[in-house]
C-alpha cells in the first residue's frame, strides 16, 4: 500500500552526480545485548545503487554490554548517557547521518524482529526516485501479516487509522520501525518527540508533501527475548503517542485542529441559545432557564477565543515554515564532517 504526493519532486539523491549513494543505518538500542550484535552483522554491504554503508549504533543509556557487542560486532557507537527514549535516540542517529552527508538513511531496530537482508527493498523506491521515505508494513500485505497479539495488532490499525484521516492518505502501518529516508526528507525532518517517533515521522513528512511508500515486508510479530520498551505497556504507549500526534496535528495545522473545536463549541452555543429563546416566546418569561443563556453566552466566547487561537497558530506555523526551511538550507551546506573528511 502507498501513498504518493508530489511526483515530479526530485529525491536529492548521489547516484545523480554519478557516484553511487553513501547509506547509514542507524539502530537505537537499549539493553539489546543479546540481538544487537546479529542486527549489525546482519546488514548487507553490498547493495545495487549503494557505494558505502555505514552502521551506527545509539546505546540509549544501556545497562548491559550492549554498547561492547554493538562495537564487536562492527558498527560505529554512539551513546546517550542515561536513558532519554528511542524517539530522542532516533533524532541523534538523524543528526548524525545529516552531519555526514548520508545520502540515504535507514533505521532499524535492535531487537531482531525486523530481517536486515530486507533493507535492499527497502531503499529501492528511494534510490529508484519513486518515494522519500519507506517504511516497512506489517499489514499491507494480509499474507505477510505477522502473529501478535489481538490488543496490540487492534491497536495498530487504530493508529494507522488515525494518521491516514489526519493526513487524507492511506496508510496500513504507520508504528514500523524498519525505514528509509532519503536525504531531502532527512534534511526536512524535525521530529519532538523522545518516547517514540514512529507516527509522528509520517505526519510531519506527509505535512510536508513527502512521497510515502509501504513496502509490505515480513516481520516478526513479537520480540524473541524481553519486551518491548516502547509498547510494552500498551495503554502507556497509546497515551504517549495520541499525545505526539495531537501535538503534531496541532502544530501542522492549526486552522483545521482549532477550526473544529471552535465549531463543535459553538454549535453547543447556538444550541442552548435556541432552547433559551424558544423557552422565553413559550411562556414569556426566562425563568427558569437564565442558565441556558448565560452557557450560551459562555461557549460562544469560547468558540470565539478557539478560532481567534487557530488564527494565531496559522501565523506561527507560517514562521514555522520559513524557520524550517532556513534549517533546511542549513543542513545542506557541505561540512567538513561528511563522509568523514
Amino acid at each position: 500500500m502507498a501513498s504518493t504526493a508530489q511526483p515530479e519532486a526530485p529525491t536529492g539523491l548521489a547516484p545523480e552526480s554519478g557516484r553511487g549513494a553513501h547509506l547509514l543505518v542507524v539502530i537505537p538500542a537499549l539493553d539489546e545485548e543479546k540481538t544487537v550484535g546479529s542486527v549489525v552483522r546482519g546488514i548487507p554491504r553490498e547493495i545495487p545503487g549503494v557505494a558505502s554503508v555505514e552502521v551506527v549504533v545509539v546505546d540509549d543509556g544501556s545497562r548491559d554490554t550492549t554498547a561492547d557487542e554493538a562495537v564487536r560486532a562492527g558498527a560505529r557507537l554512539l551513546s546517550h548517557p542515561s536513558t532519554l527514549g528511542v524517539g530522542a535516540a532516533f533524532s541523534t542517529a538523524l543528526r548524525y547521518g545529516v552531519d555526514r552527508g548520508a545520502d540515504l538513511i535507514v533505521s532499524i531496530d535492535a531487537d531482531g524482529q525486523f530481517d536486515p537482508a530486507d533493507i535492499p527493498a527497502l531503499v529501492a523506491p528511494v534510490l529508484g526516485g519513486q518515494a522519500d521515505f519507506t517504511s516497512a508494513s506489517r499489514f499491507a500485505d494480509p499474507a505477510l501479516t505477522p502473529t501478535m497479539p489481538p490488543l496490540k495488532a487492534w491497536g495498530n490499525r487504530m493508529m494507522a487509522r488515525l494518521v491516514s484521516r489526519l493526513t487524507g492518505q492511506s496508510f496500513a502501518d504507520v508504528s514500523c520501525g524498519m525505514r528509509c529516508y532519503s536525504r531531502r526528507a532527512a534534511v526536512a525532518l524535525n521530529p519532538i518527540g523522545r518516547f517514540t517517533y514512529t507516527q509522528e515521522v509520517f505526519l510531519n513528512l506527509a505535512f510536508k508533501q513527502m512521497r510515502i511508500v509501504e513496502v509490505p515486508l515480513r516481520v516478526r510479530g513479537e520480540r524473541e527475548f524481553g519486551d518491548s520498551r516502547v509498547a510494552g505497556n500498551l495503554w502507556r504507549y497509546a497515551l504517549h503517542t495520541s499525545a505526539i500526534i495531537f501535538r503534531c496535528y496541532r502544530d501542522y495545522k492549526p486552522m483545521a485542529f482549532f477550526g473544529w473545536l471552535a465549531g463543535a463549541v459553538i454549535a453547543v452555543a447556538l444550541t442552548l441559545a435556541g432552547f433559551f429563546v424558544a423557552h422565553y416566546l413559550v411562556t414569556g418569561s426566562f425563568s427558569p432557564h437564565k442558565w441556558a443563556g448565560f452557557a450560551a453566552a459562555a461557549a460562544l466566547l469560547l468558540g470565539l477565543l478557539l478560532l481567534f487561537m487557530g488564527l494565531i497558530g496559522d501565523m506561527l506555523n507560517r514562521h514555522r515554515i520559513y524557520l524550517e526551511e532556513l534549517l533546511v538550507r542549513e543542513r545542506e551546506r557541505p561540512t567538513g564532517d561528511e563522509r568523514g573528511d
